[in-house]
């Protein structure tokens, strides 16, 4: 599923219409299906109907094609005009012929009736502004849609659905007005927007839908920004043969703990294994490994000498090249710390040549860490390994402020994908990975249940196991990323968001994964 700027959107659809889809007929297409979907969330008994905020351009079109199909339904549609509609306008008169309630919010009457039919609607539809706006909202228009806000605080059993995007947001940064409102859902016609994925404003967004309008086939093929689904993910799910044995699934060595991390390489190794790798090794000082040990007692060691209580010894690295030689997949870095010896470990492992056919390489957390401390360190390190920074660690490996980063999450992933020859996975809400080639996927998930200490070193052990299982390591980091988020999702079911900790993840993998597969 591609992901557009208004700019892309609008080529999109010139193109329909040279190839015979004309605007009217997306209308058409477009209205149909939000009243389906529309009528789809109604309760099974339903009292005030549906209310239209509709606006002056094709998004309130669209709302009204909708709300003649509702009103031929036999459910009560009422619509309020919040600017004046350009003349003529089929779509208007056909709704009058549906015999669709139609009040102008010019008209005298018009707030206090909106008021009133507030009060006893089901579902209101937010169709004021649609993805050119980009003034601040005034006038009636921002008087309906704060009473539309104050309706809902006082009866949450209103539901609003926005159509296309939520009114105000601008569909490109993701900034929004003070009147914009929060969205249950939010029904994306064609192709879903950046500014979706953007906050503020996607904190208005609700859930996301996305809406068939009859956009030709192979529309957007040219376009680089991909949203990650259920369905994509599905495609790319290693198979799991019944004659395997667990070479079949890939092995997996992972670098990983410290004195003061210790939990942080029993949460990398658990992902490994619960993410379907057949063999997972983890390199740590001889000391940490009994606490590992008691928690995963299906992980194999290479217990490192040290030359003090979680510091490995100076042989270490070459203790664990010795090793590598039949694994599919390296993890450095979770927990690993940043001293001395650690960053002996990443100059003979990643930024020297391993003997050949060396695993692919995943960096994560101290090892970036360190890596920032290294001057031209993309230089030195294999092409197409896996990189996975959150903003602040992102703002250490390239000395852009993390604000600026956040503002250009998309931007900053792709451009040190290619300055660096990586595969570049940027956390946090709406994670992003980028290929070095310019290709970009995003999840569309944001979650406070994984905003906790740990759940990043599940990822890295999930991203490994997926690149030991035979992915590319651009597959591999998308669909890692997808995966744990969808684990998230379900934890986040079972308990809340609050509360969970990093190692809940671990049991919901296995159940993510197989409802992919059942997909």
């Amino acid at each position: 599923m591609k992901i557009v700027t208004v700019a892309q959107m609008r080529a999109l659809e010139a193109a329909a219409g040279e190839r015979g889809i004309s605007t009217g007929q997306l209308m058409e297409n477009a209205g149909l299906a939000v009243a389906q979907e529309i009528r789809a969330m109604l309760p099974a008994k339903f009292g005030g109907g549906i209310i239209v905020l509709a606006g002056p351009g094709n998004n309130g079109g669209d709302a009204l094609v909708a709300a003649s199909h509702l009103q031929d339904w036999g459910i009560p549609t009422h619509v309020f005009l919040l600017a004046p509609r350009p003349e003529p306008d089929p779509v208007l008169d056909r709704a009058r012929e549906c015999a669709v309630r139609i009040v102008s919010l010019d008209d005298l009457r018009g707030p206090s009736l909106l008021s009133s039919a507030l009060r006893s609607a089901d579902i209101a539809l937010d169709a004021a502004l649609g993805t050119g706006a980009s003034r601040p909202i005034a006038g009636p228009m921002r008087d309906a849609l704060l009473a539309l806000a104050q309706e809902r605080a006082r009866r949450p059993s209103l539901r609003i659905v926005a159509l296309d995007i939520p009114s105000g947001l601008h569909a490109g940064t993701g900034a929004r007005d003070d009147a914009t409102p929060s969205a249950d859902v939010t029904l994306c016609l064609g192709f879903p927007k950046q500014g979706l994925f953007r906050f503020p404003g996607a904190a208005k967004v609700g859930r996301l839908v996305m809406v068939d309008i009859g956009m030709p086939d192979g529309s957007g093929t040219d376009i680089s920004l991909e949203m990650m689904t259920s369905r994509w993910a599905r495609a790319l799910l290693p198979p799991r043969p019944l004659d395997a044995n667990k070479g079949t699934f890939g092995k997996v060595m992972i670098v990983a703990g410290s004195a003061e991390y210790v939990g942080a390489a029993t949460l990398a190794c658990g992902g490994a294994i619960r993410a379907g790798a057949g063999l997972v090794t983890l390199a740590a000082p001889r000391s940490l490994i009994p606490a590992v040990a008691a928690r995963l007692p299906e992980v194999t060691y290479l217990p490192l000498d040290e030359r003090a209580w979680g510091v490995p010894a100076a042989d270490a690295a070459s203790r664990i090249a010795e090793r590598l030689s039949g694994y599919d997949a390296l993890l450095i870095g979770c927990g690993l710390g940043q001293g001395a010896a650690a960053a002996e470990l990443m100059e003979a492992l990643a930024l020297n040549p391993l003997p050949s056919p060396a695993p692919a390489l995943v960096l994560d957390a101290d090892a970036l860490n360190i890596l920032a401390k290294t001057p031209q360190w993309w230089q030195r390190v294999a092409p197409n390994i896996i990189v996975t920074p959150h903003p602040g660690e992102m703002s250490r490996l390239t000395g852009v402020d993390t604000r600026a980063i956040q503002a250009g999450r998309i931007a900053a992933a792709r451009q040190a994908a290619a300055a660096w020859r990586a595969v570049v996975l940027l956390k946090g809400a709406f994670t992003v990975v980028a290929a070095p080639d310019g290709a970009a996927m995003l999840c569309p998930h944001a979650n406070p249940a994984l905003a906790t200490a740990g759940t990043g070193d599940v990822l890295a052990g999930v991203i490994a196991s997926l690149l030991a299982q035979g992915l590319a390591p651009y597959a591999a980091a998308a669909l890692g990323v997808f995966l744990h988020a969808h684990a998230g999702e379900r934890v986040r079911q079972e308990i809340g968001d609050a509360g969970v900790a990093a190692s809940d993840l671990l049991a919901h993998l296995p159940g993510a994964l197989n409802s992919l597969r059942a997909l």
